[in-house]
């Protein structure tokens, strides 16, 4: 979670979450580090399918489509909360984290989004365990995947 801090000041960027199988797991990973309110603006819980719209503008007949467990689902709540409060970085969970199957899709069906100045990107992520390990796991790999790009987007001093 430092790192990931490090990098988003480093840059002068921020980030701004919208979660739903990880419950705002990934809000309180983020504010963990010490000095986080430079970096971090806020983030939106949308576990409930309409809230994903009427919040994060995810568009009901790409829901209807494709589902919230979905990489399309990912990417729209990236992209939706980054819009909402002008974050540099928005980063989505969605997917199941079980007991049981949500969409026709088992427990560990998980999908990252993130989205960011030319950049739309999605993680599919196959994830074993129970629920909580699912959703830990599923932060863990939002923040690596955020650190991934932090890291490609970073100009080379010199």
């Amino acid at each position: 979670m430092k790192r990931v801090h490090l990098l988003l000041r480093a840059s002068g960027s921020t980030v701004a979450t919208a979660e739903s199988l990880t419950g705002g797991r990934l809000a309180v990973a983020l504010t963990d580090t010490p000095g986080a309110s430079e970096t971090y603006l806020g983030g939106v819980v949308t576990y409930a399918t309409e809230l994903k719209a009427s919040v994060l503008d995810v568009d009901e007949g790409l829901i209807a489509e494709h589902g919230v467990v979905s990489p399309e689902c990912a990417r729209a709540m990236a992209s939706g909360v980054r819009a909402l409060t002008g974050a540099t970085y928005g980063v989505a969970t969605t997917g199941v984290a079980g007991p049981t199957d949500q969409e026709g899709k088992p427990p560990g069906t998980v999908f990252v989004g993130i989205a960011g100045p030319g950049l739309l990107e999605v993680a599919a992520l196959e994830l074993t365990g129970k629920r909580d390990q699912i959703q830990d796991r599923t932060v863990r790999e939002a923040l690596a995947a955020l650190e991934a790009v932090l890291r490609r987007e970073e100009t080379p001093l010199g």
